[in-house]
This record gives structure tokens, C-alpha cells and sequence, in this order.
């Protein structure tokens, strides 16, 4: 095989990366019009995830929901759609190119095209403190995908029904009252909620490490528009070696929904969708 290795390879190696997208250009976030709304928010509806399960919840424009670990070290997998359109819904991809890797308080989680807006705002992380690992690691990321049933058999060859991709279709079925094919096409790349992961150093390949979260960690979100969420409570548990499979230790996770005050909101409307003219250049 010929080397093609170039005179100046130590030096485009050496060029300085640009960060693609400038999040000075997004909208600002007002994390003071959120912490006002979290001084009079009430508890108005609170479900519990089993393990190796997922269950749904509704989040309405204004309101705060919360992820709670609150047994043992466990991470969840979220979805979030448009209440009123499944069409519209958490675009990783985009999240991971206009915020992070992994998000936390003062990201938000955008749509998918052609809404491509802020569907939820993260308010509060108490794994906040985490930051950057040694290894290039950090908390709630947006690079994973799901575990998934296909992937697991391509791998080990075995049915294994309670990967998250499976539970999320399960609970959408059962909240849309529809059979598992017509839920499974609405599944979509998640928020890897408590998850620990980043990128091997050397190889470059993605890798999960033990959550540190502990009972009584949470992730708050502020519903920018009214919001239908699923949450599986991850067949890894703590991630820390497997995620499929009936052996690992697994604990439930807690959603909570919050009202908040009007008037604590000062004027806050929901955002609109990307006023992009959709002609695609005809």
C-alpha cells in the first residue's frame, strides 16, 4: 500500500479546530426567569419507572419536570415529543451540535426539523459538579443512541425484549393506544439521562463508566412547548458493564411534573418553529 503521508502532515495536524455551530448566535437563556419559576412550582402528577421498564408522561408549556434516582445508581433513556405531533420530536444530533456532548443546566434539547426549536430547557443538575473526566468522560450525554434489541442480537445472537429501545416502543403502544410497529417508527435517539460515557482516548470509541449519580440526584427540565416524554430505566443499571442482559443490578427512576405561577413566568410564550421558508432552493 503506497504511503501518502504528506511533508506537512505535523502540520495539518497542528491547525486549531472551529466550532461549527456559535451558541452566542442561539437565543439566550434566562436562567433567572427559570429559577423564579422553580420558587413556585407544586407537584402536580409524579410516575414511577420500574427497572428495565419505561413508562410515559405529559409535561405541559410552562410547567418542570424532574428525573430522580431514587433508589440505587441507575440510568434512564429519554424521548420527548411534541404533545401534539409525534412528527416533532428530540433531535440528538442537532442538541449534540448546538449545545454539547452532554448536556446540563442552561442547554436545551432542540426538535427535529423542520421545527428545529427548544422543546425542553434544563434548569437544574445536581451532577452539575462532575464536569470532565480524565477520560474524556461526563454525565447525561447526547452521543449514545439506546441499547436496542437489534443491536444486541447482532452482537450475542439472542432475543433480549427489555433493552430501552424496546421499552420505550412498549410504553408508547400503551400511551397511544397502537400496535408496537406503528410506536416503534416514533423511537428516537435519546438523552442519556445520569449515564456516564464519552470517547476512548486512543481508539476513539464510545465507552460508559459507573454513573455517580445517587438517590436523591435529579435533572430538571423546563417544558418549552406541551411535551409528551417516555422514560426506560435503563437493563444496565449503573452502566458500569453491561446494558442488556437480566443480571445487572437495576432500580426504578421517578418523574415528577411541577406547575408553576403565570405571573412567576413574566411574559414567557413558547417558542415558535424555525421560520425557515422550506423551498429548498426551487
Amino acid at each position: 500500500m503506497t504511503d501518502r503521508t504528506p511533508e506537512e502532515a505535523d502540520a495539518c495536524r497542528a491547525v486549531k479546530p472551529v466550532v461549527c455551530y456559535r451558541s452566542d448566535r442561539l437565543p439566550a437563556v434566562d436562567l433567572s426567569l427559570y429559577e423564579s419559576a422553580r420558587e413556585s412550582m407544586t407537584l402536580v402528577s409524579e410516575v414511577t419507572v420500574a427497572p428495565r421498564d419505561a413508562s410515559t408522561f405529559e409535561a405541559r408549556a410552562g410547567q418542570l419536570f424532574r428525573i430522580v434516582c431514587v433508589e440505587g445508581h441507575q440510568v434512564g433513556d429519554l424521548n420527548l415529543w411534541n404533545l401534539h405531533d409525534l412528527a416533532e420530536r428530540f433531535y440528538s444530533g442537532k442538541t449534540r451540535q448546538l449545545q454539547a456532548s452532554h448536556v446540563t443546566a442552561g442547554d436545551r434539547l432542540w426538535s427535529s426539523m423542520p421545527g428545529l426549536r427548544p422543546l425542553a430547557t434544563i434548569t437544574h443538575d445536581t451532577l452539575g459538579w462532575y464536569g470532565i473526566d480524565e477520560y474524556g468522560g461526563s454525565v447525561h450525554d447526547v452521543i449514545g443512541t439506546r441499547c436496542d434489541p437489534y443491536t444486541n442480537h447482532q452482537l450475542n445472537g439472542v432475543d433480549y425484549h427489555y433493552c430501552c429501545h424496546s421499552n420505550l416502543t412498549r410504553a408508547l403502544a400503551d400511551h397511544k393506544g397502537c400496535d408496537l410497529q406503528q410506536a416503534e417508527q416514533h423511537v428516537h435517539d435519546v438523552l442519556n439521562v445520569f449515564m456516564c460515557t464519552g470517547f476512548t482516548l486512543d481508539t476513539h470509541q464510545y465507552f460508559m463508566k459507573a454513573t455517580p449519580a445517587r438517590a436523591g440526584d435529579y435533572i430538571e427540565f423546563f417544558a418549552e412547548i406541551d411535551l409528551l416524554g417516555a422514560l426506560s430505566a435503563c437493563p444496565g443499571g449503573n452502566c458500569a458493564s453491561s446494558h442488556s442482559d437480566d443480571d445487572t443490578p437495576c432500580y426504578p427512576l421517578h418523574v415528577q411534573v411541577f406547575e408553576t405561577k403565570p405571573d412567576a413566568l413574566h411574559g414567557w410564550q413558547p417558542p415558535e418553529r424555525s421560520r425557515y421558508s422550506r423551498t429548498h432552493g426551487r
